[in-house]
């Protein structure tokens, strides 16, 4: 699959959806092929941004533990993996009008947070606004991959209603998710 049809993919249900769903990636092949790779972003530039921008970056940021902060947000982001895929099941599953199996779930699992991951490349810039617009742009790119991935991976799309209320419900456990992780890194 080429980069621009992965770049489509919250855009629009039809572009590389279908793609995705036919190679049928196994749950190990996305653990350690995608969700690995990618969830390693976010610790390390983190830890590069707590190591050498320090209180320039936002007050008090500089006296942190960093190699255990990250290396707690790294396995979180492993374990929410493996979670977020198991919700999704259960939510989508747990209505009459859609159906989707695990590795489709799992699939959507390590595709909705790639935005995030590959937000934290802003972290490379020491300004806090502008890692804050960053989150918050990959959150509703996110949300628009959950949605989209819904109505092209769901057995039984039709009702778009039904769509919406499972992305809703899958959003706002996986936004709770973050905004623990989140608690990690300033609890320490």
């Amino acid at each position: 699959m080429n980069p621009v049809t992965v770049i489509k993919l919250p855009f629009t249900r039809q572009a590389g959806w279908k793609a995705l769903q036919r190679r049928k990636p196994s749950i190990p092949v996305l653990a350690w092929c995608l969700v690995l790779p990618m969830s390693l972003l976010p610790p390390v530039l983190l830890y590069y941004a707590g190591t050498h921008y320090g209180d320039d970056f936002i007050a008090g940021f500089a006296g942190r533990e960093w190699r255990f902060i990250t290396t707690i947000l790294f396995l979180a982001e492993l374990l929410t993996f493996f979670v977020m895929g198991w919700l999704i099941h259960a939510v989508v599953n747990g209505t009459r009008e859609l159906s989707i199996d695990y590795p489709d779930a799992y699939l959507l699992a390590a595709l909705a947070p790639l935005p995030l991951w590959s937000s934290a490349i802003v972290l490379l810039i020491p300004s806090l606004l502008l890692n804050a617009l960053a989150v918050l742009v990959a959150l509703g790119i996110s949300c628009s991959l959950v949605y989209h991935g819904l109505q092209t991976l769901c057995e039984r799309s039709d009702n778009d209603v039904n769509t919406m209320s499972a992305t809703y419900t899958i959003m706002a456990a996986g936004v709770l998710a973050w905004g623990l992780l989140m608690a990690i890194v300033w609890a320490y």
